[in-house]
């Protein structure tokens, strides 16, 4: 048997716990945050790379560029899909290692396309796809922490996984920018571009957005490889984690983590390229970072809070604040004429990504709530060994949902800076898009509050 493999995990055990089982989980979480960081950064490098390459002579228009941010989005939502059922099958550190080692062919393969102005627009489709395998981490890495948790300090770990790891959203849009102004790689890296903004010109190396992660990612992978944990508890087939699709909590959980994480991942991508479009006077990569490090930070603070009040209570007062920002940015874009105000736009802004930064994590510590609850209460009044099996399958359900629902909110990577390219493309303006993610918070309210929030519901959480 493998030295990396734990046979007998209880963390609800306080005794277990206690002696060595909190020092564990937690070594496993601290190694997992960075290949996640890594994973985010790999997943949304487009959102800045696509920025500059008309700069340096790629003749694409902008709803191919647009389509250039869109896509990782789309394919990194279909891989969650699939990797939501990896770690019980394949196990947590065996996962993580080959999820993060893949990495390595989008951010390589970037640093050779750009260089080459070229280089076909189908090929840099094809890139755009890979960067997928980043988006597709997620799942299998809430997947795996939220085994090695007790309920009671779900929502904490969770939201420090999911928190700091989408810094790397935020890494991204920071790191890149400056990194791109530099031979950071000397003559191993390639030679320069000469860009042009604003008829000055500038010398870039673009490829530095990719190269600059091989190394981490390498480092990272390691790191999984000979310190991370596999759980015999944790073990299940394919066959055993599909029952979540009979579970109606599991469909009502995606629409309303479509809500809040579709929102981060889809204001993320699509943040440095609507700032462009809509005040073309500002610089969007001195601002685009901070949108993701608002976000990243408050699903740090809202897995506490959602520890302390209850998950679905965050989830619907999170929500309304949702829609007054969004409401916000729609006052403060330009339109029939008027010029819009930058100021305004940019901290409404940065008021709906700490909304969904919560938001996230509300919605995530409910997840464990209400499938450890539903499997307690079928195995009420029976034999203890039952109910202690009930608690394990409850974990192994759970676990699945918050990689099945990840998979399907992670289509707003897709879908938002889609419908701004499409609102723009027929009416001139971004507005239109926004209105229909108002109305679609208004519906997640309805939803949280009827099933989860109100003082009857079924599935108080």
């Amino acid at each position: 048997m493998s030295k990396y493999l734990i046979s007998t995990w209880e963390p609800e055990a306080p005794s277990f716990w206690r002696d060595g089982g909190r020092d564990t989980a937690n070594r496993n979480l601290w190694i997992s945050i960075p290949a996640l960081a890594l994973a985010f950064a790999v997943w949304m490098v487009w959102s800045v790379v696509v920025v500059n390459l008309p700069a340096i002579g790629f003749q694409y228009s902008t709803n191919q560029l647009f389509w250039l941010t869109a896509l990782p989005g789309l394919s990194g939502a279909t891989l969650r899909i699939f990797y939501s059922f990896m770690v019980p099958i394949f196990g947590g550190r065996k996962w993580t290692t080959i999820s993060t080692a893949s990495l390595l062919i989008p951010a390589i393969g970037i640093g050779y396309a750009v260089q080459d102005v070229n280089t076909g627009y189908p090929t840099m489709l094809v890139l755009a796809l890979l960067c997928g395998l980043g988006g597709g981490n997620f799942a299998s890495s809430m997947a795996n922490i939220s085994f090695f948790f007790p309920k009671s300090q779900k929502g904490y770990a969770l939201g420090m996984n999911a928190g700091l790891g989408n810094l790397g959203v935020s890494a991204v849009q920071f790191v890149v920018p400056l990194v791109i102004t530099m031979g950071v790689f000397g003559a191993i890296g390639g030679e320069a571009q000469t860009a042009v903004k604003n008829g000055q010109s500038t010398t870039l190396w673009l490829q530095n957005a990719g190269f600059i992660w091989v190394p981490f990612i390498a480092v990272s992978s390691l790191l999984a490889w000979f310190g991370m944990n596999d759980l015999a508890s944790a073990k299940a087939s394919f066959a055993d984690q599909a029952v979540i699709f009979k579970r109606k909590h599991n469909w009502l959980m995606c629409w309303l983590y479509t809500g809040t994480f579709g929102s981060f991942i889809g204001y993320s991508a699509g943040f440095p390229l609507l700032i462009k479009t809509q005040f073309p006077d500002v610089n969007p990569l001195q601002y685009a970072f901070l949108g993701p490090l608002v976000g990243a930070l408050a699903r740090v603070v809202g897995g506490i809070i959602s520890d302390k009040l209850g998950g679905a209570r965050v989830t619907v007062w999170t929500f309304a604040g949702m829609i007054l920002a969004v409401y916000g940015v729609l006052q403060f874009l330009p339109h029939d004429g008027v010029a819009g105000n930058f100021n305004g736009f940019f901290w409404m802004f940065m008021l709906l990504f700490a909304g969904t930064g919560v938001g996230n994590a509300s919605t995530f510590r409910m997840i464990p709530v209400i499938f450890l609850t539903e499997r307690q209460r079928a195995a009420a009044g029976q034999p203890k060994a039952m109910q202690e099996q009930a608690v394990i399958e409850a974990n192994k359900e759970g676990a699945a949902v918050l990689g099945f629902t990840s998979a399907v909110a992670a289509y707003g990577a897709f879908f938002i800076p889609k419908s701004y390219g499409t609102s723009i493309a027929l009416t001139g303006g971004p507005g239109a898009a926004l209105w229909c993610f108002i109305a679609f918070y208004v519906s997640c309210i309805a939803l949280t509050w009827w099933c989860y929030a109100r003082k009857n519901a079924a599935m108080p959480c």
